[in-house]
C-alpha cells in the first residue's frame, strides 16, 4: 500500500498542504453557496443581512456557477468546513452573522468571541452576547461559547496572558475598524494561530475604511510565515491567510 505523504521518512515541503487559492475555490465553489443559502435566510436580523441574503440570491440566480465573489461569510464558511477545527476566535461579533455561519460548518468546536457590544453601531442595534448565544442555540451549536466584553486591545492580550498555552485553528478579525486598532488587533491573534490556521480580516476594499487593504497588505509583508489571499473586486473585499509554519 502507497504511505500517505505524512508519513514519508524525509520531507521535502512544509507540513500545510492547505493553500490560499484552493481555499479561495473552495469559498467561491457552486456546492458551497448552495449550503450557505440553505441557511443564510435563518440569519437575516436587521437590514444589511436582509440585504446581503438577496444580493447572493440573486447573483447565484443570474451568474450560476460562473459567479466569482468572497466576503466574509463564504470564506469563513469554506474554511471551517475544509479544516474542521477545534477552537475559533472572534473579534467583532454584533449580531453573530459570522460566528453562526462558522457554527453552521462545524457545531461543536470550542469558540470565544470579543466584542464591546456598542449600541447603534454602524447605526444599527447591537442586542449583545445573550442575543448571540441564542442564535447559535437557533443554529444547531453545541460546543463551548466563551463571550468576553470590553475593549479588544485590552481583553485580548489579557485573554492570552491568562491562556498563554492557548493557539487557535480559525480566527477572524472584524472589531476596531480604525488603522491602529486593526493593526492592533492582528498583531495581538497572530502569535496564536494554529501552523496551518487561517486569519480572516474583513473589509479590505470597504469604502469608508480605505486604509485596511494597506494595513492588510503591510501585515503579509511582516509576517512572511502567512501566505495571503484578497478578494477586492466588488463588495467590501476580504482578506484571508494561512499560516505556514510556528
Amino acid at each position: 500500500m502507497l504511505q500517505s505523504v505524512f508519513e514519508q521518512e524525509k520531507k521535502y515541503y512544509k507540513p500545510v498542504i492547505l493553500n490560499p487559492n484552493t481555499l479561495a475555490e473552495i469559498a467561491m465553489a457552486p456546492e458551497t453557496w448552495q449550503e450557505i443559502l440553505l441557511f443564510h435566510h435563518e440569519l437575516v436580523n436587521d437590514d444589511y443581512t436582509g440585504y446581503l441574503d438577496a444580493y447572493y440570491r440573486e447573483c447565484v440566480r443570474r451568474f450560476g456557477r460562473h459567479w466569482r465573489y468572497m466576503d466574509i461569510v463564504n470564506v469563513l464558511y469554506a474554511a471551517v468546513k475544509t479544516l474542521k477545527p477545534r477552537n475559533y476566535l472572534e473579534i467583532g461579533v454584533r449580531r453573530g452573522r459570522t460566528v453562526c455561519t462558522a457554527a453552521r460548518a462545524c457545531p461543536d468546536m470550542e469558540i470565544v468571541a470579543f466584542d464591546m457590544w456598542i449600541q447603534d453601531y454602524a447605526g444599527m442595534e447591537n442586542p449583545g452576547p445573550d442575543f448571540v448565544r441564542h442564535e447559535l442555540t437557533k443554529h444547531r451549536f453545541q460546543g463551548e461559547v466563551t463571550f468576553i466584553d470590553g475593549d479588544s486591545s485590552v481583553t485580548v492580550p489579557e485573554f492570552f496572558k491568562n491562556h498563554p498555552e492557548k493557539t487557535y485553528d480559525i480566527i477572524t478579525v472584524d472589531g476596531d475598524h480604525s488603522e491602529e486598532g486593526a493593526l492592533r488587533d492582528l498583531d495581538n491573534v497572530i502569535p496564536y494561530l494554529s501552523e496551518g490556521g487561517i486569519l480572516i480580516f474583513d473589509d479590505i476594499a470597504h469604502p469608508g475604511h480605505p486604509y485596511l487593504n494597506r494595513v492588510w497588505v503591510d501585515l503579509l509583508l511582516r509576517y512572511p510565515f502567512l501566505s495571503g489571499f484578497e478578494f477586492r473586486e466588488i463588495g467590501y473585499g476580504v482578506g484571508f491567510a494561512i499560516r505556514n509554519s510556528i
